[in-house]
């Protein structure tokens, strides 16, 4: 049996509507090829207590697919991080590292910044 108020991912929990449902709303986004996206690649340590981490902005695409970017750049500099909001974070210094996978994957020269 299923739930009637099952939550999504906009926060709804539970509705005293018993005619309530979901939408779900269809994403149109589509990942471009890797030669078309524009990623900027820099340094950032503000909100971080100091620490350093590499920023990877700019990926246009689904979610699903900036994760994925996430955890192969992740898995190359051997550190950790996150994927999200549009951003990909690596920690530490790993700029140089980061843009030489990004040209050996067939990504247009990412900016370094």
């Amino acid at each position: 049996m299923s739930k009637k108020n099952k939550p999504d991912t906009r926060g709804f929990v539970y509705s005293t509507d018993p005619n309530f449902s979901f939408d779900e709303e269809p994403s149109n986004a589509t990942t471009l090829p890797p030669a078309q996206q524009k990623l900027k690649v820099r340094l950032d340590t503000k909100h971080r207590a100091g620490k350093a981490v590499t920023l990877v902005e700019g990926f246009a695409g689904k979610e699903e697919d900036l994760e994925d970017l996430g955890k192969k750049l992740k898995s190359f500099c051997g550190t950790g991080g996150s994927a999200k909001n549009g951003e990909i974070i690596v920690q530490g210094d790993q700029r140089e590292k980061v843009l030489q996978w990004l040209v050996k994957s067939g990504y247009k020269q990412a900016k370094k910044i």
